[in-house]
């Protein structure tokens, strides 16, 4: 089963920095490329979810599906420190069905391809070991 990962935080660059470290320190398998969406959406989202009001609103958010099941992603993203707010939404959630139906309609978010190619390559060695 898939699952979904939503990030929100204050810039772009923690956005950025989050998504690298779910892959890296994570080992999360992106379905495909992250992809933006707005600050706005995303604590929409976070509200859905939660089913409480938000704190704090958010600066810059993204999206991705993941090849993995929602226990485990929410298991391994326990396990590491990202710097921003990251959000796992299941089939079990109402707004999955809107997001997995919209989803190709964001913007891909620019992840630098230099460091996920650099990323897919450590995960190759790691699985080799």
């Amino acid at each position: 089963m898939k699952s979904i990962a939503v990030v929100r935080a204050d810039s772009n660059s923690k956005v950025h920095t989050t998504l690298l470290d779910l892959r890296r320190y994570g080992r999360m398998v992106f379905a495909e490329q992250p992809k933006i969406i707005t600050p706005d959406y995303a604590d929409d989202i976070l509200t859905s979810v939660l089913k409480c009001p938000l704190k704090n609103k958010c600066s810059a958010a993204a999206v991705v599906l993941l090849n993995t099941s929602p226990s485990v992603a929410i298991g391994k993203l326990s396990k590491i420190h990202p710097p921003a707010h990251v959000v796992i939404v299941s089939s079990k959630h109402d707004i999955y069905d809107e997001l997995i139906q919209n989803i190709e309609m964001f913007p891909e978010f620019e992840v630098r391809k230099e460091q996920l190619d650099q990323q897919a390559q450590t995960q190759e060695v790691l699985a080799a070991y």
